[in-house]
């Protein structure tokens, strides 16, 4: 058994928009794809020049979608019967940049797609990520690393653009 430690950094942005319009941009950043459908039809490709091209079909304009979204608010507003806390968790990335991180580190296949975090707070609405190369930098891995450089520059801009 093996025990690592990962230094993670997170990169955090605070808007002072309100949360749906913040929630809103990001959705319209990404691809939305029926997961379910996108799945079948990937599985169902026979080559990679159609599986890139399903892949290509479910991407938005930052090069990104949405694997799923979870509102972690609702339980909590749920339980107290307030408005509040609003905080949602977005999956998000493109399977050919994972491929091409983990064709060189099997591990980040541990940490993609990632996870953006919107969260409603009295200084206003904070967007969260933690970046991918903190997690590859353990591995030392030249190809690796651009990927996920690549992946954070993508990531972060559209954080900056949504908090805007």
């Amino acid at each position: 058994m093996t025990i690592t430690q990962i230094q993670v950094s997170r990169f955090s942005i605070i808007s002072s928009k309100p949360f749906d319009a913040v929630v809103a941009k990001l959705r319209s950043a990404v691809g939305q794809p029926d997961m379910n459908e996108f799945f079948r039809t990937t599985r169902a490709t026979n080559e990679f020049r159609d599986l890139e091209r399903v892949v290509q079909s479910g991407l938005g304009r930052t090069g990104l979608m949405r694997f799923a979204e979870f509102d972690l608010g609702d339980i909590l507003r749920r339980e107290t019967g307030a408005a509040t806390p609003r905080i949602m968790r977005f999956v998000i990335g493109n399977p050919l940049i994972m491929k091409e991180m983990v064709k060189h580190v099997p591990d980040a296949g541990s940490y993609a797609p990632v996870t953006i975090l919107v969260d409603e707070r009295p200084d206003g609405v904070h967007l969260s990520y933690d970046q991918m190369e903190s997690y590859l930098l353990h591995y030392a891995n030249a190809e690796a690393l651009a990927v996920a450089r690549d992946l954070d520059a993508k990531v972060t801009g559209l954080l900056r653009e949504c908090a805007g």
